[in-house]
């Protein structure tokens, strides 16, 4: 597993150095930025948030001594406030998106990910042990990795392409992806060939044996 720091010249999309002879491009792609800004940043929860703010904010007003001008004032004010950090928070989530690569050779998984600083995590699918699929609404869904214990990357250097609340042992993880469903398909295919009698993990709970894979997850 290597990774690489901010780089200036990609010989191709996402890929630092141009491809080995013999290793076959399969995928490349990036998060969706609407369901990153909802799932990863957490914008739809933020917005409740201050609606529920405005209500009280409205409520303790309204019994008070507030003229209608100076409660209006208020609340508009309120409202710009919120408003600015959904703003802020949805143009992280693009830039997240606009400087992301995922790419999936026959070989290993590339992520470079990075808005100021941009790294590029080579995973070999030697050094990957398992993965699970999240199907959240259709099309789009998360694809974690699990690597073994002997390889760490740092949460914070992940984020937000990480699995929620895998902070000990943190999981790669390919965000709001679209068609999740077919690229875990592509990527079991890849991994399972240099990954013979092993098995990939569908449920976290529940290893499936790669020879016999249905249901959800990574299907076969």
């Amino acid at each position: 597993m290597k990774a690489t720091h901010e780089h200036e010249f990609e010989a191709a999309p996402g890929l630092p150095e141009p491809l080995p002879a013999g290793e076959k491009l399969l995928w490349q792609g990036a998060p969706d930025w609407f369901r990153l800004a909802l799932h990863a940043f957490h914008v739809r929860k933020i917005a409740v948030y201050f609606l529920i703010m405005l209500v009280i904010q409205l409520t303790y007003l309204t019994d008070s001594d507030a003229s209608s001008r100076e409660i209006t004032i208020s609340i508009v004010k309120s409202f710009l406030t919120g408003l600015l950090a959904i703003a802020m928070l949805s143009g992280v989530a693009w830039l997240s998106c606009k400087t992301t690569m995922y790419t999936i050779t026959d070989k290993r998984l590339v992520m470079r990910i990075g808005i100021v600083l941009t790294l590029t995590f080579n995973l070999p699918f030697k050094r990957i042990a398992a993965a699970s699929i999240k199907n959240m609404n259709g099309a789009v869904g998360d694809i974690a990795l699990s690597l073994y214990p002997a390889d760490r990357i740092a949460w914070l250097h992940l984020w937000p392409h990480a699995r929620a609340w895998r902070l000990t042992q943190p999981e790669p993880a390919l965000r709001c992806i679209k068609d999740v469903d077919a690229v875990g398909k592509l990527l079991l295919a890849a991994w399972s060939q240099h990954h013979a009698d092993e098995r990939v993990t569908t449920d976290p709970t529940r290893p499936v044996d790669l020879s016999g894979q249905t249901g959800q997850g990574l299907p076969a």
